[in-house]
């Protein structure tokens, strides 16, 4: 694939973010949010240290504060050159400090605070000892949708990176598969999704006939036969932003009984992407999936959500699931994914990843849903 590299974020996009998030955790009680090296970080503030250790590395923000970024000193150089140090202030420890000492001096000694997910419990104790009355909640239990309505420049690094596996998917149904096994075809996956730009290739699932009816099934050394079906799901980051689509094809020609399961899946597909409408809850996409495979008589062997959000990861908020009751806004982004299992036989899911617009919803894999065979 060619094309143009995506316009780099700004310190003011950072910068904006930063203010969103500090005004939302605001809003929801907290007196600020504390984040760890991760997705949150990066997203936050471009910043990704080069390895994550015990020493602690903290983003504190607070509704009408600077941004801080406690750091180690050895590691300042490069937090200083992050897209949005500009808008952070440092502040940095040398071995032999304190660094809770360090972080409590930024935070209210009584505060609750939201904390992203992936932080060391090590170092959320050690606050804890320094300011005995915060307490904390997690990020996705405080703020599920912070990150899950994406501005427009985001909105095209989800599309380009859907375009980029929709185009390994169309590469990979030209391989051979009988006879060869799943790690194989995997392989050729991963390699692929590099081609055509992803810098982190996350998961290449290849499940083989019986192998299909297990949803996260790890690629084994099964030979892929004539008569199988094969369901790939498969995806990374690429630009920084996810990928994840899954399409089941067969090698040779189907059963009647294997095309019938195939066509429910893509029904249901369909009609949880027409559930995606502004203001729908997030559960009404699974209802509207889930009925269509229920009717049928499959109910019991579509085994799980309908689908989940995406963005910096391949998994985040919010999810298509029942009892998820957060209301659909454009810009948000997921997929939506419903399957059929009949175990010792095979699997069929069919994904797409799916963005809420002004009036509906707008895919962003578009290879064919039919049924596809491979030699």
């Amino acid at each position: 694939m060619t094309g143009t590299a995506p316009a780099p974020f700004t310190a003011d996009d950072y910068r904006a973010r930063m203010d969103r998030a500090a005004r939302q955790a605001a809003g929801a009680g907290l007196a600020g949010l504390l984040v760890a090296p991760g997705p949150d970080l990066v997203w936050l503030t471009g910043y990704t240290p080069t390895a994550v250790t015990e020493r602690l590395t903290l983003l504190v923000l607070a509704a009408g504060r600077e941004p801080v970024l406690v750091v180690p000193t050895l590691e300042a150089p490069d937090a200083e050159h992050a897209p949005g140090a500009p808008a952070i202030t440092l502040r940095d420890w040398t071995d032999g400090k304190d660094p809770y000492a360090v972080t409590a001096a930024l935070l209210d000694a009584d505060g609750r605070f939201g904390v992203s997910d992936n932080a060391w419990a090590m170092h959320l104790l050690g606050l804890q000892r320094a300011l005995p009355g915060t307490s904390y909640a997690s990020l996705t239990e405080a703020l599920p949708m912070l990150r899950a309505v994406k501005d427009a420049a985001e909105l095209d690094l989800l599309a380009a990176a859907g375009a980029a596996a929709d185009a390994a998917f169309e590469e990979i149904r030209k391989v051979p598969f009988a006879g060869r096994r799943e790690t194989d075809v995997a392989a050729d996956l991963a390699a692929l999704l590099r081609r055509f730009g992803h810098s982190q290739v996350d998961f290449t699932i290849v499940a083989s006939g019986p192998n299909g009816a297990n949803p996260h099934h790890e690629i084994g050394d099964r030979v892929i036969e004539r008569g199988d079906m094969v369901v790939l799901d498969f995806g990374g980051l690429k630009d920084g932003y996810g990928s994840d689509t899954s399409r089941t094809v067969h090698v040779g020609e189907p059963t009647d009984e294997e095309r019938r399961v195939h066509d429910l899946v893509r029904e249901a597909q369909e009609a949880g992407f027409n559930a995606v409408r502004p203001g729908a809850a997030c559960q009404d996409v699974d209802r509207a999936a889930r009925a269509v495979i229920a009717d049928a008589g499959y109910g019991e062997y579509f085994i799980h959500r309908t689908g989940h959000g995406i963005g910096v990861t391949t998994h985040e908020p919010p999810y298509m699931i029942e009892g998820e009751e957060q209301p659909l806004v454009p810009g948000m982004c997921f997929s939506v994914e419903p399957g059929v299992y009949l175990p010792g036989r095979f699997g069929v899911r069919i994904e797409d990843i799916v963005t809420v617009t002004g009036d509906g919803g707008r895919r962003l894999n578009n290879t064919a849903r039919e049924m596809v065979t491979v030699d």
